[in-house]
C-alpha cells in the first residue's frame, strides 16, 4: 500500500501542469457556456416583454436589430440586381489573356465604364454610405496622392496639376462617405483599383510596361519622372467628366508602376461616344426616339408598373410633386440603385399630403446628346428638341405626344400618401426595367443605332490596331467613358450581353492584338468583363477565327484576323442601313428601316 501511494504521488508531480492546464480549460469552457446562456435569455426576454412592460428600455436594440435583419434579408433578396453594381467579388479574372502559348501580345486597347457613382438625380440620401471598408488599394492610393503631390490644399481631394482640359481636377471623390450628384464614389474607386489590379496581373509583364531601373543611370540627370514612360506607350481618352477621369486614373494606378503612373498625360473626349470626327448623325437619334417610344408603350400597357414608379420615385428622389416621379423607369432604377448598391435599408416617407397624384402626364422625349458639360447630369442636361416621328409610331390617342393620364383610385391614393418601400416593389421595378432592357437589347433599332454611333469609336480603335501591328510604340490604349459608350460599342459589334442593354459599372471591353511568333500574321480576340466573346462578332465567328490554346490546362482562346475588322470597316459597316458610307447613313432619315414592336 506504501508503495502505491508513493507512485501515485511521483506522477501526480510529474504530471501537475497537465492537470493544471486541463482544469484551466474546463474552467474556461463553463464560463463561456454560462455567458451564451446568460446572452440567450437576455435576448429573449427582451424580445418577449410581459403584460405592462413599456419595452422603453429595449426599443433602441429591437430598432438595431430588426434594422439590421431587414438589410441582411434584402441583401440576399435583391443579389441579381445588385450585378450591375459590380461587387468587388464580381471583378475577377477569368478568359482574359495576356500570354498565349506562341503569340506574343502586341498591344491592348481597354473600353471602361466609370465606377461606383452617386444618382443622377436628387434623392433623399440621408443613412447611405457610398464609402467603402477597409481596402488596402484605396489606402495605398492615397497615401501615394498626399505623399508624391505638392499640390494639396489641406483637404481630401488632391488636384490634377498638368497643362490641359483636366488641370484641377479633383484625383479622389470629395467626401469619404457620401453620394455626391453624379460623381465617383470612394466605392468606385476601388472597383477600378481592383480591375487596375486584374489588368495589371493579365498585361503589365506581357507588354514590357513594368519599370526596369537603368543601372547606369547617372543621379541628378533626371529631373521628372516622365522620362520613365514615353508619351506614346500608354495613351489615355476621356470624357470631361469627373467620374471617367477619376476612374482612369485609379485603374492606371494600379496598372502600372507610380513612376510611370506620374508621367501619364491625358487626352479628352467631347463625346461620350468617343466618335472622334464621326459624330453628328440625325438618323441616329431618330433610331434611338423610336426606340424609345416602343418602350415608352409598355410602360403605359403596365399601369402596375406606373404606381409602383410614382410609389418608388416620389419616396427617393427630392422635388417631385405630389410624389410623381418620371415615367422614364431606368431614372426611378437609378434612384433606386443608390440604396441596393450600398445595401442601406428600403427608404419610407412620413408626411400627409393634402393634395393626392391624380395622374402622370407624359413627359416629352428627349435624346442625349454629346455636348459634354463637366459634372452636369447626362440625362437632364445634354438633351436636344425632339426629331419628328412618323404617326405610325404612335398610339391613336397619343399623336400629340402626350399619353392619357393614368388616374388612380382614391384608396390607391391614400395608400401612397404615406408608407415604406417593399421588396415586392423593388423586384415589380427591376424585373421590368430588366425585361425592358432586354427587349431593347434584342431590337432593330438598338443594332442600327449603335452601328452609327460607334463608327467614329471602331475607326479609332482599328487605326490604333494598325500602329500596334506596324512597329509603333503604342503598347497600351484606355478609353474611360459611360455606359452608352459601352452599349453603342456592343451593339455594333452584336456583343450579347446578358443584362440587356444595361452596363454595370467598372465594365471593360479588352481588345487584345497579337503577332504570330511561328509567322508574321496578326490577330486580335475581344474579351467583355473578363469572357471571351471573339465568337459573337459575324465577322470573327465560326471558321473565320482561329482556335489557340490559352493556357497549360488546355483552355481555349478564339483569334480573329486583323484582316477581318478592317474589312469590316471599309465594306461592310453600312450594310444593315442600306448605306456606303457614314454621310449617307446619317443623312437618310425617310429610308429609316420600319421594325415591328416589341
Amino acid at each position: 500500500m506504501r508503495l502505491l501511494l508513493k507512485d501515485l504521488t511521483r506522477l501526480t508531480t510529474q504530471h501537475r501542469t497537465f492537470y493544471c492546464y486541463m482544469f484551466l480549460s474546463i474552467w474556461i469552457f463553463l464560463l463561456i457556456a454560462g455567458m451564451y446562456r446568460y446572452m440567450g435569455n437576455a435576448e429573449i426576454n427582451g424580445n418577449s416583454p410581459g403584460p405592462g412592460h413599456s419595452g422603453l428600455g429595449t426599443a433602441s436594440s429591437d430598432g438595431d436589430a430588426a434594422a439590421a435583419a431587414a438589410v441582411a434579408s434584402s441583401a440576399q433578396r435583391f443579389a441579381k440586381y445588385r450585378e450591375r453594381c459590380s461587387p468587388l467579388g464580381q471583378l475577377l479574372r477569368l478568359d482574359d489573356g495576356g500570354i498565349l502559348e506562341g503569340w506574343k501580345l502586341q498591344g491592348v486597347l481597354l473600353v471602361i465604364r466609370h465606377g461606383d457613382r452617386g444618382p443622377m438625380s436628387h434623392v433623399h440620401t440621408k443613412g447611405i454610405n457610398c464609402g467603402v471598408g477597409t481596402d488596402s488599394f484605396v489606402n495605398r492610393y492615397r497615401s501615394f496622392l498626399y505623399n508624391s503631390s505638392s499640390s494639396a490644399s489641406g483637404s481630401n481631394h488632391l488636384y490634377w496639376n498638368k497643362v490641359g482640359p483636366f488641370h484641377s481636377f479633383p484625383l479622389l471623390p470629395a467626401t469619404e462617405h457620401g453620394c455626391p450628384l453624379g460623381q465617383l464614389t470612394y466605392k468606385g474607386i476601388s472597383q477600378l483599383l481592383h480591375v487596375g489590379d486584374i489588368m495589371h496581373q493579365i498585361y503589365a509583364h506581357p507588354l514590357g510596361l513594368l519599370l526596369k531601373p537603368n543601372p547606369n543611370r547617372v543621379p541628378g540627370l533626371e529631373t521628372t519622372p516622365h522620362t520613365l514612360l514615353n508619351s506614346d506607350e500608354v495613351v489615355v481618352y476621356t470624357t470631361r467628366y469627373r467620374r471617367t477621369f477619376q476612374s482612369a486614373l485609379a485603374l492606371l494606378f494600379a496598372f502600372l508602376p507610380p513612376d510611370k503612373w506620374l508621367g501619364l498625360n491625358v487626352r479628352e473626349s467631347h463625346s461620350m461616344a468617343f466618335c472622334f470626327g464621326d459624330c453628328s448623325c440625325a438618323q441616329s437619334v431618330l433610331l434611338r426616339k423610336r426606340l424609345q417610344i416602343l418602350g415608352d408603350k409598355q410602360i403605359m400597357q403596365r399601369p402596375e408598373i406606373l404606381s409602383v414608379m410614382q410609389w418608388i420615385g416620389g419616396t427617393l428622389l427630392q422635388n417631385t410633386p405630389n410624389g410623381v416621379s418620371s415615367r422614364n423607369p431606368f431614372e426611378v432604377v437609378d434612384a433606386m440603385l443608390t440604396v441596393l448598391c450600398h445595401e442601406a435599408p428600403l427608404p419610407c416617407r412620413h408626411r400627409q399630403s393634402s393634395q393626392q397624384p391624380k395622374s402622370v402626364k407624359r413627359k416629352s422625349q428627349q435624346e442625349l446628346v454629346d455636348v459634354i458639360n463637366i459634372d452636369q447630369d447626362e440625362t437632364n442636361n445634354n438633351v436636344m428638341p425632339d426629331v419628328g416621328v412618323p404617326p405610325l409610331e404612335m398610339d391613336d390617342n397619343d399623336a400629340d405626344g402626350n399619353s392619357s393620364p393614368l388616374s388612380l383610385a382614391p384608396e390607391e391614393q391614400q395608400q401612397f400618401t404615406e408608407g415604406c418601400v417593399e421588396p415586392n416593389h423593388v423586384d415589380l421595378l427591376m424585373s421590368f426595367a430588366d425585361e425592358l432592357s432586354q427587349r431593347s437589347a434584342d431590337h432593330q433599332y438598338y443594332k442600327l443605332s449603335g452601328l452609327l454611333r460607334a463608327y467614329g469609336m471602331i475607326r479609332h480603335i482599328v487605326s490604333y490596331m494598325l500602329k500596334m501591328i506596324s512597329g509603333d510604340r503604342t503598347k497600351f490604349v484606355l478609353y474611360s467613358g459611360h455606359d452608352c459608350t459601352l452599349q453603342y460599342l456592343t451593339a455594333a459589334l452584336g456583343i450579347v450581353n446578358n443584362q440587356g442593354q444595361t452596363i454595370a459599372y467598372a465594365s471593360r471591353l479588352a481588345f487584345e492584338v497579337y503577332r504570330s511568333e511561328a509567322h508574321t500574321d496578326y490577330y486580335f480576340r475581344v474579351v467583355y468583363n473578363g469572357r471571351d466573346v471573339t465568337q459573337q462578332i459575324d465577322f470573327c465567328e465560326g471558321g473565320k477565327s482561329l482556335r489557340v490554346t490559352r493556357d497549360s490546362r488546355g483552355n481555349k482562346a478564339d483569334l480573329c484576323p486583323i484582316e477581318n475588322i478592317i474589312r469590316f470597316l471599309h465594306e461592310d459597316y453600312f450594310a444593315p442601313l442600306n448605306a456606303t458610307n457614314f454621310k449617307e447613313a446619317c443623312g437618310s432619315i425617310n429610308s429609316t428601316p420600319k421594325a415591328n414592336e416589341f
